[in-house]
């Protein structure tokens, strides 16, 4: 918990500290102006991409396939769209990088192996963890 809660305050100092810079070089109104577009635009794009991954989903079920990339992009496009709704330069980066599809397949790849390893153990020690 005291993890979570001192990664919140980074962050926070972090984009505190990139707004105050990008304010000092293009003015206050401008940053607010830029910040309020990014989120309009990370808005639209997150449902955008959204409908794209539950209709990958859909195709997947129908076709009786599990859709197990479709559930990693979709909590992938979830977590872009929370970046992209809170205010501040350094986590509209992170959420765009998320949110498109060819930055969100290596991310994507990772997160499979990394499931697969606590679901099914590591391959390489031999055990099986259920």
């Amino acid at each position: 918990m005291l993890a979570i809660l001192a990664s919140l305050v980074i962050v926070a100092m972090v984009e505190i500290y990139a707004i105050v810079q990008v304010a000092r070089a293009i003015g206050a109104l401008d940053t607010i102006a830029l910040l309020i577009i990014v989120s309009v635009i990370g808005a639209w794009l997150t449902k955008h991409e959204g409908f794209v991954v539950l209709r990958r989903l859909r195709a997947q079920l129908d076709s009786g396939r599990a859709p197990t990339d479709a559930l990693i992009d979709g909590v992938l496009v979830l977590s872009a769209g929370v970046l992209l709704m809170v205010p501040g330069f350094v986590t509209d980066a992170i959420g765009l990088l998320v949110l498109f599809p060819p930055t969100r397949v290596p991310l994507r790849r990772y997160l499979r192996r990394r499931f697969s390893v606590r679901v099914f153990g590591d391959p390489d020690d031999g055990v099986i963890d259920v």
